[in-house]
């Protein structure tokens, strides 16, 4: 039995539809990430199954049980939102045992809990001080803690890092993906940031538009993409993109032309060629080559990032590493293994 399912779940306000009967089984103990661009539908869908939006059509259940017309309260969830919403006159252990004496809770128990939440987040130092006296990471582990206190059967969370800098980003990122892992508790997870997506999910939702675009673990969101949307929405830097020809045969592209290896038959027509940066780095077997301009380099130290030109003026990314790098203005030759290229017809969906 799955711990959360989504069966022809729709939203609309007014005439206006923004979930389209959206199909989804999650499953106890699953960490799964929703991304997608802004106004994709990825909060309005979490706080359907929070309750706190209604259902215009479909059925959210909950182990087994249809929770449509159950109150937040009562479905058994914990919600950590973008904004901590501390209260700035209590301390962090009144903040997170505030939901726990609402609902009569022994102090005993609350105690105990706020403890033992306070070990998991290395809060115990911290206990009586206020938000006030806090950094952002650790306000955002109060709220975090706020929720592992109730015991919830799943926990939501609503971009709960975007008000963060880069580095305390990628500190909650581990912790937030420790706590997964202490608990073992389901985590339904929203974000826009698709390096979120990748490091912490089981799985990944990618949504567009309120329609579920693919669903499936990180590698195959990334090595196997069903279409253009998902193969550039995943990965950073984004694959290269490149629009060609077919003739039935072969395809030709930015100045260069190879006959794909498909299972599925080729289109007479446009067709766009994927590519992603790292695949430059080591060519072998049988390769694609493109003449490029290089506009700009970008050095990582570890690796750099080189912004080009093909011969059409489309534009191309190739990541390099060791010590002989393109620099700026510079032509070049670049090579990329020919089973790693995606073909995908005019309607953006992946030829196989």
């Amino acid at each position: 039995m799955s711990a959360i399912e989504l069966s022809g779940v729709q939203k609309a306000y007014g005439v206006t539809k923004v979930i389209h009967g959206v199909d989804l089984s999650i499953e106890k103990g699953e960490f799964v990430v929703f991304v997608g661009p802004s106004g994709c539908g990825k909060s309005t869908l979490l706080r359907m199954i929070a309750g706190l939006e209604d259902i215009t059509e479909g059925v959210v259940s909950l182990d087994g049980t249809a929770v449509n017309d159950l109150e937040p309260a009562r479905r058994g969830l914990a919600m950590v939102f973008q904004s901590y919403a501390l209260y700035p006159h209590m301390t962090v252990a009144g903040n997170m045992s505030f939901g726990l004496r609402m609902t009569g809770t022994s102090k005993a128990e609350t105690d105990r809990r706020v403890a033992e939440a306070a070990a998991i987040l290395q809060l115990e130092p911290l206990l009586k001080r206020k938000p006030s006296q806090l950094s952002g990471g650790q306000r955002q582990r109060v709220a975090i803690g706020r929720a592992i206190v109730r015991q919830p059967k799943a926990f939501l969370f609503d971009e709960p890092l975007s008000n963060l800098d880069a580095e305390l980003r990628v500190a909650m990122r581990v912790e937030i993906s420790k706590l997964h892992q202490q608990l073992g508790t389901t985590m339904v997870y929203v974000t826009h940031d698709q390096v979120e997506a990748m490091t912490l999910a089981d799985r990944i939702v990618v949504l567009r538009a309120g329609r579920i675009e693919q669903v499936g673990r990180p590698t195959e969101l990334y090595e196997d993409p069903d279409n253009i949307f998902v193969a550039g929405f995943i990965g950073s830097p984004r694959m290269n993109l490149l629009t060609g020809t077919s003739d039935g045969t072969s395809v030709s592209v930015a100045g260069t032309s190879f006959s794909p290896k498909l299972t599925s038959p080729l289109p007479i027509g446009p067709v766009t060629v994927g590519l992603r940066p790292e695949h430059f780095m080591q060519p072998q077997g049988e390769l694609v080559q493109f003449s490029l301009l290089v506009d700009v380099v970008e050095n990582l130290g570890a690796s750099s990032i080189a912004h080009c030109k093909t011969t059409d003026g489309q534009e191309l990314v190739v990541e390099q590493r060791g010590s002989e790098r393109a620099a700026n203005g510079q032509a070049v030759q670049a090579s990329a293994p020919l089973a790693q290229a995606l073909i995908f017809n005019d309607q953006g969906n992946r030829l196989r």
